[in-house]
C-alpha cells in the first residue's frame, strides 16, 4: 500500500527542492543588487564630494568658488550616501548567509527592517539634494535666489550627476525588499 499525502491547492511540501532552488535564485539576485547599490551610492558620495568649481575671474581679495561642503545639504547627502554604502557592504554578508541557508527567516526579516531604515535615510538625502539641484538650475525670483548653474556649469552638471546614483540606489533597495518579502513568503 502506498502512502497518499494530501496538499492543499498553493501549498507544497515543506522543504521541497523547487522552492529551496527559486529561494536560493531570489537570495543570489538580493546579492547581485546589493552590489549594484554599492556602486550606485558609493559613486554618489565620492562625486558630490569631490565636486568644486572655481570660476576663472576674481579679484584681489574675492575668489567665486563653489563646494559641496558650501551647503549642509549636500554634507548631508555624502553622508548618507556614504552611510548606506558602508551598510550594504556589511549587508553583503547576511546576503551570502541566505544563498547558503535560503531557509534563513529571522536574518531575512532584520535585513527587511535595516534595508527600510536605509530606503528612508536614502530617500532623505536624495530628495532634499534634488530640491537645492534644482534652485541651483532654476532659482527663485521671489525669494531673490539666483540660478548659480549659469555661472558654475561644471559644478551643476556633477551634482546633478550624482543624484542618479543615488536615486539608482533608492530603486534598488525597493527591489531588494520586495525580493526579500517574496522570500519570506514562500517558506521552506
Amino acid at each position: 500500500m502506498t502512502k497518499v499525502s494530501v496538499v492543499e491547492l498553493g501549498e507544497a511540501k515543506t522543504g521541497s527542492p523547487s522552492r529551496r532552488g527559486v529561494n536560493r535564485g531570489l537570495a543570489i539576485l538580493d546579492f547581485v543588487l546589493r552590489l549594484i547599490g554599492i556602486v550606485g551610492t558609493l559613486a554618489s558620495a565620492i562625486a558630490m564630494g569631490t565636486t568644486n568649481e572655481t570660476l576663472p575671474f576674481s579679484t584681489r581679495f574675492v575668489r567665486f568658488r563653489a563646494e559641496y561642503d558650501d551647503l549642509p545639504t549636500f554634507t548631508f547627502f555624502v553622508v548618507t550616501n556614504s552611510v548606506v554604502s558602508g551598510y550594504l557592504i556589511l549587508s553583503l554578508a547576511l546576503s551570502i548567509f541566505h544563498i547558503v541557508r535560503s531557509s534563513a527567516q529571522k536574518s531575512r526579516i532584520l535585513l527587511i527592517i535595516f534595508d527600510t531604515a536605509m530606503l528612508g535615510v536614502l530617500t532623505a538625502g536624495a530628495s532634499a539634494s534634488a530640491a537645492i539641484v534644482y534652485l541651483a538650475h532654476t532659482g527663485n525670483t521671489s525669494a531673490n535666489w539666483f540660478a548659480i548653474c549659469q555661472q558654475f556649469n561644471s559644478f551643476c552638471e556633477r551634482i546633478s550627476g550624482s543624484l542618479i546614483g543615488s536615486f539608482v540606489g533608492i530603486a534598488v533597495f525597493i527591489l531588494i525588499i520586495f525580493l526579500s518579502a517574496v522570500a519570506l513568503t514562500r517558506r521552506n
